[in-house]
C-alpha cells in the first residue's frame, strides 16, 4: 500500500490548493477531512472546494449529508476508512486533507468506537454537574472541574461505553503528514480577507436561504461562518459585528488547530510561499519522494 499523504494546518493556509496539485502529480484522489464540508449547502462559509476545484481532482466525503442529519466522529471513521480501501484498491494514492484533527486521527489511528456512539455537548449542564455524572459512572476518574472540554469528552466516552485509554497513537496505515504553516500576521490577514470575500460571494444570502428550512440544524448553528449570523437574522446585530465575530472565531480556531496537530501528530511543517506556491508544492513533493 502506498503511503497516505495527509495535509493538515490551520484554516485559510492553503490546504485545498496543495491537495489538488498533489493529486494531479501523484495520481491521487482526495478524501475530505473537514467536518463542515461533509454537509450539503454549506458552500461559501465552509470554504469547501468549489465545483471547479472538485473537477480538477477526484474528491470524496464532500456533500454527503443533509443539514438536518446527524454525523459523528464514529461515522466519519467508518466512511473514511471505506474510502481509503476503495481508493487504494484502484492503485491510486490517498490524499487526506482537512482541518478537523479529531476526524483525521480517528480515521488513521487505532481509535475505538462502539456502534451508535453519540457526541453530546451537554450545554445545559454546568462543569460541576458533568463532573458528578463522570464520577457516578467511574469514581476513579479525577478531572479538574474547570477543564470543560475534557469533562465533556470523558462523559461522552463513558456514556458510549468506550475505553478511556486505548491505542490512539497506533497508526493503522503508512502515512506521511504534511503541515502547511505561515506567520501569524499573514495567516490572520488571509483569514480577514477570506471573510470579506465570502460576504461578497453571497454568504449572507446563503445563510438566509438555509435558515428558512434548517433553522434548528445543529451544524448550521455551530459552524464558524454560520453561527455568527443568528443575531443578524433574528435580532439587531450589525453585519460589521458579524464579520468581526467570524474573523475572531476563525483566529481562535486556527490556534486550536495548531495545538492539536503539534501535540497529536508527527507533522512535517512547510512554510507556505504565497508569492510562488509552486515552490511550496515542489518542496512537499521532494520531501515525499525522498522517503
Amino acid at each position: 500500500m502506498k503511503e497516505i499523504i495527509v495535509i493538515v494546518g490551520p484554516t485559510g493556509v492553503g490546504k485545498t490548493k496543495l491537495s489538488i496539485e498533489l493529486a494531479k502529480r501523484l495520481d491521487g484522489e482526495i478524501i475530505n477531512g473537514d467536518s463542515v464540508s461533509i454537509y450539503k449547502h454549506l458552500n461559501i462559509g465552509s470554504a469547501k472546494p468549489t465545483i471547479k476545484e472538485q473537477k480538477e481532482a477526484v474528491h470524496h466525503l464532500i456533500d454527503i449529508k443533509e443539514l438536518n442529519e446527524e454525523y459523528s466522529v464514529y461515522d466519519y471513521q467508518k466512511d473514511a476508512r471505506a474510502k481509503i480501501k476503495e481508493v487504494t484498491s484502484k492503485g491510486k494514492r490517498v490524499i487526506l486533507v482537512g482541518g478537523t484533527g479529531l476526524y483525521i486521527k480517528a480515521a488513521l489511528y487505532n481509535y475505538k468506537f462502539k456502534e451508535g456512539t453519540t457526541n453530546h455537548s451537554y450545554k445545559d449542564l454546568t462543569n460541576e454537574e458533568i463532573l458528578k455524572k463522570v464520577q457516578r459512572l467511574n469514581s476513579s476518574i479525577d478531572i479538574h472541574p474547570n477543564n470543560r472540554k475534557r469533562l465533556v469528552r470523558v462523559l461522552n466516552k463513558l456514556e458510549n461505553g468506550e475505553q478511556i485509554t486505548d491505542h490512539k497513537n497506533e497508526k493503522l496505515y503508512p502515512i506521511k503528514i504534511i503541515g502547511l504553516t505561515t506567520s501569524r500576521n499573514i495567516l490572520y490577514e488571509r483569514i480577514n480577507q477570506r471573510v470579506e470575500e465570502m460576504i461578497k460571494e453571497g454568504l449572507i444570502e446563503e445563510v438566509e436561504s438555509l435558515k428558512k428550512e434548517y433553522k434548528h440544524s445543529k451544524i448550521l448553528n455551530h459552524a464558524i461562518g454560520y453561527q455568527e449570523f443568528y443575531g443578524y437574522l433574528f435580532s439587531n446585530k450589525s453585519l460589521e459585528l458579524v464579520k468581526e465575530e467570524i474573523k475572531k472565531n476563525c483566529r481562535h480556531y486556527a490556534k486550536r488547530q495548531y495545538t492539536f496537530f503539534r501535540h497529536q501528530m508527527n507533522v512535517k511543517w512547510f512554510d507556505t510561499n504565497y508569492g510562488d506556491f509552486n515552490n511550496t508544492i515542489d518542496e512537499v513533493i521532494s520531501y515525499i519522494d525522498k522517503f
